[in-house]
């Protein structure tokens, strides 16, 4: 299917702008790396040939005495003797960072935190848990929460919006009224509250943070149905009888979502350092998740140790920073006064 002159034309500028067109090859780059956290880092090895036959640890759990051990329980690939067993019948192969983020290095050098060095390239956090494993999963973590929120969130703003602009009247001045008291309401008292009573997991932050953050987009989608909605075109629908629904399906909603687009990295943006500030204030995500927000909390209580706040800080200042530079270049895109 051959793109349209408009869509070419947007293609251009975005491309145009080197700088968030670079920004979200590199952000992509490492958003499908940390997918495959797993195969990154892990304290199994990725596949071990043992007496011939081929075992793949990263993918299935296998017991101690499938590499000759005593122990019918699973098999801990970093205890000497297992280690030693493998080395005698086979040979394993490890991933290039051979901790999971909960893998407590017991063989440090110094107590922990530990600089880093050789075993840990990034050092440990206080815990003894290798720091850019940790780093891997959190970045992970944060950014499948921000994608799920930011989708969610536009889905419920962009209706709500095109219901307000479309129809207008009581309906816009009810809803505008409403929102008005919802997003007056403090969102962190309500976590700390709601934390005291249940156990903060991804999902219960994603459903909480949802029934807030889904007003960001809501104004901009409002303007936008406001301003077609007596457009010729749509009058004529209406004259020919088609349903309210089909129009604004079909006939404004994509005039409405070329200022929603633009919003979306800002807003992913927002997502990410919404999570880090919960973890690092002890609202997020359960103790021991791998977190920025976590990092960064550890960092703080161990200034002895500024290889963690500072790691923590680089990785989130290079995210959001990619992510702002990818939302300029959207905006580009989108502008009908800019030309490549």
């Amino acid at each position: 299917m051959t793109a349209s002159p408009l869509t070419r034309r947007r293609l251009r500028n975005f491309r145009a702008n080197r700088r968030g067109y670079w920004s979200l090859w590199i952000f992509l780059i490492l958003f499908v790396l940390s997918l495959g956290a797993e195969v990154i880092a892990n304290d199994r090895p990725l596949l071990v040939r043992y007496d011939g036959r081929f075992y793949v640890p990263v993918l299935t759990a296998y017991p101690e005495t499938a590499f000759g051990g005593v122990f019918p329980t699973e098999a801990d690939y970093r205890d000497p003797y297992v280690i030693q067993r493998i080395r005698a019948h086979g040979w394993a192969l490890w991933p290039p960072i051979p901790y999971h983020y909960d893998t407590i290095n017991y063989n440090l050098p110094v107590p922990a935190p530990a600089p880093p060095s050789r075993a840990n390239w990034l050092g440990t956090d206080d815990q003894g848990r290798d720091l850019l494993a940790r780093l891997i999963y959190g970045f992970r973590i944060s950014v499948l929460f921000g994608l799920t929120l930011t989708l969610l969130s536009s889905i419920v703003g962009v209706a709500a919006g095109a219901v307000q602009g479309y129809f207008g009247g009581w309906i816009d001045l009810l809803f505008q009224r409403v929102i008005e008291i919802w997003s007056g309401l403090p969102v962190l008292y309500l976590l700390i509250i709601l934390s005291s009573v249940v156990e903060p997991n991804f999902w219960w932050l994603l459903g909480l943070m949802l029934l807030f953050s889904w007003m960001s987009l809501v104004s901009v989608v409002r303007a936008e149905f406001l301003r077609a909605r007596n457009f010729d075109y749509v009058r004529a629908a209406r004259a020919l009888g088609v349903a309210n629904v089909e129009i604004m399906w079909r006939h404004v909603l994509p005039n409405a979502m070329v200022a929603t687009l633009t919003f979306l990295p800002f807003i992913l943006n927002g997502s990410i350092t919404t999570l880090t500030s919960l973890d690092l204030l002890g609202f997020g995500l359960p103790p021991g998740s791998p977190s920025l927000g976590e990092i960064l909390a550890e960092g703080k209580a161990n200034l002895q140790a500024p290889w963690l706040g500072i790691t923590g800080f680089l990785v989130l200042a290079v995210t959001l920073t990619l992510l702002i530079f990818v939302g300029e270049a959207v905006r580009d895109a989108f502008d009908p006064r800019k030309t490549a």
